[in-house]
């Protein structure tokens, strides 16, 4: 009896944990469809964009749909665990199943993906460079704006470095100036010139976006390791407490 109810405080506790995990999930969804069109933009000002990152937009359909399904877990796996309800705990292991079997498919195609990445960013490479030269610098495109955010965040210049921005509307007016974020902030204050951009010599944004992918990929991957066995565990919890239930 003690460790029927051990068993069921657990489930509880484990389940409210995945019910807030869903409605994090759920929220993060909602605002990349809401503002997609400022993360990915940049994408409709660049020619021969390899249709594979034009799918990215769909990331958040997949988030609402994870959170949506993690709420449902986390109701089912509290309320069957505090009502002993057979028909909540069976329902709670299945799901919870399916989940598990996606996670582990799910996880051998993220390892696969940075390689996908890496060819993907490279074919980009002379349509991105073409995009820069012809729009950075005009106030009126999405370019501008996107590519100072990201070099800013990043803390990067370019797609590869100062280079990409030679022949720009912002690199002809004056002459031979690139942006900041091209320069080390200990330059001297003022324009970033050519002689300077040289000699800051600041990393590219394609060799620090793959690294960020790679890191948050062995990330998650540890992550999803780490829940796929609190998952296993949930699913013997759920079926011991089904057993109990139905005496």
């Amino acid at each position: 009896m003690c460790c029927s109810g051990f068993l069921k405080i657990m489930m509880f506790i484990f389940n409210g944990a995945i019910f807030l995990a869903g409605a994090a999930i759920l929220g993060v969804g909602v605002w990349f469809q809401v503002d997609k069109n400022s993360l990915l933009g940049f994408l409709d000002d660049v020619e021969g964009a390899p249709p594979e990152l034009s799918q990215l937009a769909n990331v958040s359909y997949l988030l609402i749909a994870v959170g949506a399904v993690l709420l449902v877990i986390g109701f089912l796996g509290c309320c069957g665990a505090v009502r002993e309800s057979r028909c909540m705990l069976l329902t709670f292991f299945i799901i919870v199943l399916i989940i598990f079997i996606a996670e582990v498919a799910g996880a051998i195609v993220l390892f696969v993906f940075q390689d996908v990445a890496e060819e993907l960013l490279s074919d980009l490479e002379n349509e991105v460079r073409d995009s820069i030269q012809a729009n950075y610098g005009n106030q009126d495109s999405g370019v501008t704006t996107f590519w100072d955010n990201t070099m800013e965040g990043l803390k990067c210049c370019g797609f590869n470095n100062y280079t990409d921005f030679d022949g720009s509307p912002f690199n002809n007016s004056p002459a031979d100036l690139y942006p900041s974020q091209c320069c080390n902030s200990t330059m001297p204050e003022g324009d970033c010139s050519l002689r300077e951009a040289q000699l800051s010599n600041i990393d590219g944004c394609f060799d620090k976006l793959l690294k960020l992918i790679e890191d948050n990929a062995l990330i998650v991957a540890a992550v999803a390791i780490g829940i796929a066995a609190l998952e296993i565990a949930a699913m013997v919890v759920s079926m011991i407490l089904y057993k109990k239930a139905g005496k």
